[in-house]
Order: structure tokens, then sequence, then C-alpha cells
């Protein structure tokens, strides 16, 4: 299940470190609350015993991992019964720790003067705890008034590992919860990246679906004017268009569909395709660019201008015998790219209604790479003709087959 997500090692030691580190905090308080003695002795003792907590923790880690990505029930299973026999080996390593402390604390209490003539016992609570037991009911046979340390029967002794292991357990099962959480949590995560890897590439594929629209639908206008030229024995006409579209397609295939390209490159594939153009109309097509220099490396999606182009030619160019101007213009405004083709043709909204893919492929296009930050808008011109205005997010972008970098 190599691609299960999984908490983070530093993560997971983080957790383990800040749970057994808030429970030696809690302890050394209690201790000073209930005070017994020998506080200095069992502050390292608690400390060393805490950091085993910690580097048990850590060994069962690796198990639980194993589970990443199971069903819930199949983890929570798993961490209980992991849990178990490190709950009891911290038990054993706290036993062990504190067992000179036990000794010498009973000592103490036994030859206490004045002490009843009893058996002490030391033992521990779950927390580590010292408690002692003085046993007033089960006399021995000792010196007059001088209690005795009885060591602690094998039954007490497990008892007392039972009674500290269940403390341990408990710890361990909150931290193993938090570990699920945090795994669940990274599940999320996870789940959410691939969400955002599908999303991108399914606009990936929307935009290159978009941009492959454009370039069948040139080239079918493209080959009938050709079939045009040949037919009337326009030879040269013919032989002119046929370079100029190879020129026009060597620059539009070099970028990659998706990509955005700078505007200077996006008007100079304009141009390609306006002087093939200009091969069929060459007394009634008339050009203007107005693309200040400081905008030249403004990124745009590539053929972005090519429908609209193409609406000019079929709507206003074509439509009239009298000489028409398409103007292409570029300006920065409020922080925005606005980007204008336009004609001084009849006019008509023939642009909207056609059947080609025009306005519509470039609203798509629009929408699937900015979303609200674009706009479309056209319609006649007060003066006549029609115009077509783009706004895009003006951005700076460093090109890598430049190295440089533009506003």
């Amino acid at each position: 299940m190599s691609d299960v997500p999984h908490v983070p090692a530093k993560q997971v030691l983080a957790s383990a470190a800040a749970l057994w580190l808030c429970y030696f905090v809690l302890v050394t308080l209690r201790s000073l609350l209930v005070e017994i003695g020998e506080f200095g002795d069992l502050l390292w003792r608690r400390a060393l015993v805490t950091l085993a907590g910690i580097v048990v923790t850590m060994l069962a880690w690796p198990l639980l991992r194993k589970f990443d990505g199971r069903a819930t029930s199949i983890r929570l299973t798993a961490a209980l019964v992991i849990m178990l026999p490190a709950a009891l080996g911290l038990a054993a390593i706290n036993q062990q720790a504190f067992a000179p402390v036990d000794a010498r604390l009973a000592a103490r209490q036994a030859n206490q003067p004045g002490a009843p003539r009893a058996q002490v016992r030391v033992r521990h609570d779950a927390s580590g705890t010292v408690l002692i037991d003085i046993d007033e009911d089960n006399p021995v046979n000792s010196s007059p008034g001088a209690p005795i340390a009885s060591p602690a029967k094998p039954e007490e002794l497990w008892h007392q590992l039972t009674d500290v292991a269940l403390g341990r357990y408990f710890l361990l099962i909150a931290w193993a919860a938090l570990y699920l959480a945090l795994g669940n949590a990274e599940m999320v995560r996870a789940a959410e990246r691939r969400e955002g890897e599908y999303r991108r590439a399914a606009k990936a594929a929307e935009l290159r679906s978009l941009r492959y629209q454009v370039n069948p639908h040139f080239l079918f206008n493209t080959l009938n004017s050709l079939s045009a030229l040949v037919m009337t024995g326009r030879a040269a006409a013919a032989e002119q268009m046929i370079q100029t579209m190879a020129s026009f397609y060597r620059h539009s295939l070099a970028a990659d569909p998706s990509a955005e390209v700078p505007l200077a490159d996006e008007i100079a594939l304009q141009r390609h395709y306006l002087e093939i153009e200009a091969v069929r109309f060459p007394d009634r097509l008339k050009t203007v660019f107005r693309v200040p220099d400081a905008l030249a490396q403004a990124p745009v999606p590539g053929m972005i201008l090519q429908p609209l182009v193409e609406n000019s030619i079929k709507y206003a160019v074509a439509a009239t015998n009298r000489a028409v101007t398409i103007t292409i213009s570029a300006r920065a405004e409020a922080g925005q790219l606005l980007l204008v083709v336009a004609d001084d043709g009849p006019g008509k909204t023939g642009h909207e209604s056609g059947t080609g893919i025009g306005l519509a492929n470039v609203r798509s296009r629009l929408a699937a790479r900015y979303g609200a930050e674009a706009a479309l808008a056209s319609g006649p011109r007060p003066e006549g003709g029609y115009a077509t205005m783009l706004t895009l997010p003006l951005q700076t972008c460093v090109y890598p087959d430049e190295g440089r970098a533009s506003r």
C-alpha cells in the first residue's frame, strides 16, 4: 500500500513527546502537592520513565503504520493489541526505576523512633507515585518497638505491575487515538491534493480541446481560399499563401496548446494569418496594430485572438466590396490587459450568430483559464463596424526561453 498517505515521522515524534511531557509535568506537580520526600531523586527517575515512554511509543509506531489506510475498526483493534505489551513493558521499567527509592523509604519509615511494631510495604500507584503501607495487624518477631520493612509478596508485585500497566495502557491508547486522527487528517489532505491535481488536469485537457478547435477551423478556411486561388489560375498567390501558411503553423505548433505565450508572439501569429488572408483580399484588407512595447511580454493564451480576427475577415472583409481595416490593439488599465479586435465593416452581428466556434470558443477558454477574472464584450461600434474586447489579468511572467521578466 505504497500509495497510502502516512503521518510524517516528525509529527509522530512531536505528538509522542508532547503526550509524555504533559504526563511528566502533571505527575511532578502532583508530587509537589503530596510531599513524600526524595523529590530530587524521584524527579530524575520520573524523567527517565518519561523518556522510556517516548521510546516505547516510537517503537510501537511502525507496527501501527502497517495498518494505515485500513478500515477504522481494524486500526483501532490493532492499536488495542499493539499497545498492551508496550504498556506492560513500561510498567516493568517503572517498577525497576523506582525500586531503590522504595527500599530507602521503607527503611526510613521502619527506623523512625517510636514507630509501631508493624510491617512496612512500599508500592506505586498508576502514575508512579510512591505509596507506603503500614500493616499493624501482622506483627513480626523482632526486637521490641522496631518495625521492619517487609518485601512485597509476588502477588503484590503482580498487582502493582498490573496497576501501573493499566495507567500506561490508557496513555498509549490515548496517543494511538491521536495518531489515528492524524492519519485520517493526512488522508483527507492527500485526497484534496489528488482532487486538485485531477481538477488541474481536467482544466488543461479542456484548454487543449478548445485550442485544438481553432487550428482545424483555420485550416478549413485557408484550404478553401487556397482552392479558390488554384481554380482561378492565381498560382503565384497560391504559392505565397502556402508559404505563409507553413510559417503560421510552424509558429503556432511550437508552443504548448494549454500554455500562455507573450503577447508579442500572439500578435506575430495574427500577422501571419492576416498575410494569408491578404492574398485573398489584396485590395480590401487593411491592418493596423497598436501594441505598446511595454506590453510585448504580457502573457496571454495562445491563439486567443485567432477566432476574433477570423470573424472580422468573414463578417466584415468578405461581406463587402470596399476596403476594410482590421485593428488589433492592446492597453493596460487598472491592472488589467485589454485586447481589442475591431473592424470598420458593415457592423452586423454575424460575429455572434455565425456557425463557427468564434466567440463561444474564446469565452470558454477565458472561463477555463481565468474564471471570473477575465471577460469578453463585443458589439457594433458607434462609428460603424464591430469590436470585441478581451479583459485579462495583467501578469508578470518570466519565459524560460527568454529569461527576462516583464509586466
